[in-house]
């Protein structure tokens, strides 16, 4: 069965489940029940302006993937701890700091805050344990915390001060200590205030209240209180907006994001993460002029590309990206050059975004191999940065640069081997796509031309020509060979992207991409068990039969270019005969080299 979906209605959480969906617009009318590959909860499901809908529209098939469940309009409520619940680690960890507060004599309250609340009262662990201390400084709670080990003969783990340093996102001094091998920080209660063109805040302390409030969400919000081993929702919404799934930050969005743009980013990385809903106050104000405008001058691009990476890497990276898209961040966040050619369309981000999803789903696909996080990653820029595979634009020098290059080396800050291995499974994904289905059909039907082997099929053919005992599928072999060799271990990563491309049906200016999964899934298996029996799974790890000196004594060359062309000829020899050896494959070298002296 094929569905027709309205760009940016599809969000992935952790667990993939069927829900019908939302839209009518493009549904069956015959089927009673028309159902749409979606995840465990409707909550983060974007609002799709009529525009977006107009523009751009994507299918994917379910085929022998359908499951009927009820319709749900209202997300259902998370459920949350009725306490927090300490490990053995935790227990002790927290006795040491108490223990401390009764030796020194102190009136003092410890509280964590944040994320480790957060995620203890979600039943998940969490090793992000930072300790707010409302009447001393993070280093001066430290001296004490030495000074009672001391009167217990105890020696330090480990402990640092990490200095204020604004340039750096730093924006007050952070204690660490490693207590019970595990790195605990510490920092002082603060309230914040902002100057109109910065993002970096004026520190003073504060109490627990004003520190609560400050801080970017409400479900960050939350403190336990090491003194009486209770939960303080201080903003006196941070539990419900937990238990509901909501996105909301503790003050007015629009002020919230105008002192720290980079909230907004946060925002919808957390809610992507967790599958909850942005508030709409939050999702207006993050769309606004005046707030986009800050978010590209006061944020590093390090930043933003740091977060960026976060909602890849996470578990929602689908639902965050389809927000950048409806919030009309994308453009934005990636920074498109003004002078891109050709010139992205206006619904570029719908169209990364659907080719997000689409990878995505067959990464989710049980039995399809087992990626590394890095590859997993790198598979999904992959997939997001398919619209712009063949843009350019002119540097400084009026030189043209990939924009996918300048997306990862200036938009984002990353490192430059990230761009260059997505561009490389960009160019190989193009180079599959004519041996795809060869490969499903194991034989060499429809590759006598190909633009970017020709010197390899004319050394494939000379040789095939003078050899009766060359295998049938040698060719077909050859070729992989050689792609796989310049991918190596990305090489299923470029197979799953070159499926991808195949999705596009013809009208690519509005977007229409027809993503028939179940198939995909299949083409892939089928074309990594050729892979297999071809005997190609590392065939980059395989040294030649014959090494560059052995060459230059043969062929009797004292260097030059002669001895790459040599090295490709051979190279294509043993790809074409897998059980050849060293000695074959030398004298195979002889008899070239003498036919073409009697030639010449």
């Amino acid at each position: 069965m094929r569905l027709s979906l309205p760009i940016n209605t599809l969000i992935n959480l952790p667990k993939p489940r069927f829900l019908i969906s939302p839209s009518s617009r493009y549904l069956n009318p015959n089927r009673s029940l028309t159902l749409a590959l979606r995840t465990s909860s409707l909550r983060g499901a974007p609002v799709v302006s009529p525009r977006l809908r107009c523009c751009c529209c994507y299918w994917f098939s379910t085929e022998a993937m359908m499951t009927n469940v009820g319709e749900q309009s209202i997300p259902s409520p998370v459920e949350l701890k009725e306490n927090i619940e300490l490990t053995e680690k935790e227990r002790k960890i927290f006795d040491r700091l108490l223990s401390t507060l009764r030796y020194c004599n102190l009136d003092t309250q410890l509280r964590v805050a944040g994320g480790w609340v957060r995620d203890k009262l979600l039943g998940k662990e969490s090793d992000d344990i930072d300790i707010a201390i409302d009447n001393m400084s993070g280093s001066e709670f430290l001296d004490k915390f030495k000074e009672y080990l001391s009167s217990r003969d105890e020696e330090v783990q480990g402990d640092t001060v990490i200095e204020r340093n604004p340039d750096q996102s730093k924006h007050l001094e952070t204690a660490k200590m490693r207590i019970y091998d595990q790195w605990i920080d510490f920092v002082n209660l603060r309230s914040e205030e902002y100057t109109e063109n910065s993002r970096i805040p004026t520190m003073k302390f504060g109490t627990a209240k004003e520190d609560a409030y400050r801080r970017d969400l409400t479900i960050n919000s939350l403190f336990y209180n090491l003194n009486s081993g209770s939960v303080e929702d201080l903003t006196e919404r941070g539990i419900d907006d937990l238990k509901s799934g909501k996105i909301v930050t503790p003050l007015p969005a629009k002020a919230t994001f105008l002192d720290d743009p980079l909230r907004v980013l946060r925002a919808i990385r957390f809610g992507a993460r967790f599958g909850f809903t942005l508030d709409e106050e939050l999702k207006e104000a993050a769309s606004c002029e005046e707030v986009r405008v800050a978010l590209g001058e006061k944020i590093s691009r390090e930043r933003i590309g740091n977060e960026i990476d976060l909602m890849i890497s996470g578990n929602g990276p689908v639902s965050a990206v389809t927000y950048l898209s409806e919030l009309k961040l994308f453009r934005l966040v990636f920074a498109l050059p003004s002078s891109a050619d050709p010139s992205p369309s206006e619904n570029c981000g719908s169209l990364s975004q659907a080719y997000l999803e689409a990878m995505w789903r067959l990464l989710q696909t049980p039995g399809l191999g087992n990626f590394s996080g890095e590859q997993r990653r790198l598979a999904l820029y992959a997939a997001m940065f398919l619209p712009f595979r063949k843009t350019v634009y002119k540097d400084n020098k009026g030189k043209s640069i990939p924009v996918v290059n300048h997306i990862f080396k200036f938009s984002m800050k990353r490192k430059s081997s990230d761009a260059e291995t997505v561009m490389n499974i960009h160019q190989t994904a193009e180079r599959f796509r004519p041996l795809v289905c060869p490969l499903e059909a194991k034989n060499d039907v429809g590759l006598e031309k190909l633009d970017w082997a020709t010197v390899i099929l004319e050394h494939w053919k000379s040789i095939s020509h003078n050899d009766a005992e060359v295998p049938a599928t040698s060719k077909i072999r050859v070729l992989t060979g050689f792609l796989l060799r310049d991918i190596k271990d990305f090489w299923r990563v470029a197979l799953l992207t070159s499926l991808l491309l195949s999705a596009t049906v013809d009208d690519q200016e509005i977007g229409h991409l027809d993503f028939q999964l179940e198939k995909m899934r299949e083409t892939y298996l089928t074309v990594e068990a050729t892979i297999h029996e071809l005997g190609l799974d590392n065939i980059w790890d395989v040294k030649p039969l014959v090494n560059g000196r052995e060459i230059m004594q043969i062929a009797e060359l004292k260097g030059g270019s002669l001895i790459r062309e040599w090295q490709q000829k051979l190279l294509t020899w043993q790809l074409a005969n897998p059980n050849g050896t060293s000695e074959e494959c030398k004298d195979w070298m002889r008899e070239i080299k003498a036919k073409r002296q009697r030639t010449e």
